[in-house]
């Protein structure tokens, strides 16, 4: 059985050309290394440059996409599965129990917002599925700064940075998961 990598990322086509590349050649590694790419549907920015190379590279894609966007963002309609949920909160739980592992490329709030849920969800111990964070040219910099304050300060403990990886190069996020 195919290992499901999902894919949390950012949405908006108003990001630099350089992330929406750097999306497409995750994509195209998650088909040419034969994973199945899990995603929340979108068919816009990074979201949808990376599941469009995943398939175009023979790969399969499921995205879940919640009704509540709806006229605010476009599903990709050419998956190999698509989904259909009520809400935000559904999506993210059917992203998660279709996938081994989780890799976070540039994104915002959205994509924040599935990034700590499932490092919170780790931290309780409800999973133990790798999560990677890609840091292509410092992205994610200031988050890692952001929790080293939270370690720091005592809101979280030292083992909190053994729940995720930061990786710079493309290749080691597949050595992670």
């Amino acid at each position: 059985m195919k290992k499901s990598l999902c894919v949390f990322c950012g949405a908006s086509n108003d990001v630099s050309g350089e992330y929406v590349e750097e999306a497409k050649k995750v994509g195209k590694l998650i088909a040419d290394k034969g994973y199945h790419m899990v995603f929340g549907a979108g068919d816009c920015g990074l979201m949808g440059a990376s599941a469009n190379a995943v398939l175009e590279n023979g790969g399969t894609v499921t995205g879940v996409f919640p009704r509540v966007l709806d006229g605010l963002e476009k599903e990709h309609m050419g998956l190999t599965e698509l989904i259909t949920v009520d809400d935000m909160h559904t999506r993210k739980m059917a992203m998660f129990n279709k996938s081994d592992a989780f890799i976070i490329l540039p994104g915002g709030f959205g994509t924040m917002d599935e990034t700590f849920e499932v490092i919170t969800w780790k931290q309780l111990h409800t999973h133990d599925k790798p999560i990677v964070l890609y840091n292509h040219k410092g992205y994610w910099d200031n988050w890692i700064k952001l929790t080293e304050q939270f370690i720091d300060q005592g809101f979280a403990g030292q083992k909190t940075r053994d729940l995720y990886d930061v990786v710079d190069n493309i290749e080691d996020i597949f050595t992670k998961v």
